[in-house]
């Protein structure tokens, strides 16, 4: 017997994907300490390589804290990321493999990214970007709309959060509830036939 798919509903299909937009403007809806508890609650689930989870997580909501972000943010960025209700920074954590023995327990993994600096780097990066991508969905089932963002200075804003220089910035993610000046058409996509292949 063949197991049957169990498929989403439309709605949520939707929620996630078909009428989700990146949003440029926001409208002032705080957003709560339970909520973003939520948020990571539901994103820390996805899937890394080693189960290593190399993503770290900074909520920039304050006032204060957005004045110190914004000097590093684009020009076209700095409204967005001002209305927004949190903007988050996602970050990956260079000695992330320091966990991988409670978090990846079937066998030693952490020698292999001790000895191998840029293995260690390759799998930070790839990983915290999946796990970024995962934290855009979770926000949108949650009911929030998302604002990822790249035009931003990685250096300003590793030397004002994280002058350690443990943790590097990957890209800024701008959270809230959605204001309609800032949802744009959305632009084309590639179709199937010019991206994928089956073999």
């Amino acid at each position: 017997m063949t197991a049957s798919l169990q498929r989403l509903p439309d709605a949520s299909l939707d929620q996630l994907f078909r009428n989700a937009r990146t949003v440029h403007a926001f409208q002032p809806v705080p957003v709560s300490d339970e909520t973003l508890h939520a948020l990571y609650d539901l994103l820390k689930w996805g899937p890394t390589a080693f189960n290593a989870q190399p993503a770290r997580f900074v909520f920039v909501r304050s006032p204060k804290a957005k004045a110190r972000l914004k000097p590093a943010l684009s020009a076209g960025n700095q409204a967005q990321t001002d209305a927004a209700s949190v903007s988050v920074i996602v970050a990956e954590d260079a000695r992330f493999h320091e966990h991988l023995p409670t978090q990846f327990p079937a066998y030693d993994a952490k020698p292999l990214f001790d000895a191998n600096a840029e293995l260690a780097k390759s799998t930070a990066f790839r990983n915290s970007s999946l796990q970024g991508a995962y934290l855009i969905l979770a926000a949108r089932a949650l009911g929030l709309d998302a604002g990822p963002q790249s035009g931003f200075n990685a250096e300003l804003v590793d030397k004002e959060f994280f002058p350690d220089g443990r943790w590097h910035a990957n890209f800024i993610v701008n959270l809230g509830v959605a204001d309609a000046k800032g949802i744009f058409p959305r632009g084309p996509r590639l179709s199937f036939e010019e991206v994928a292949q089956i073999l």
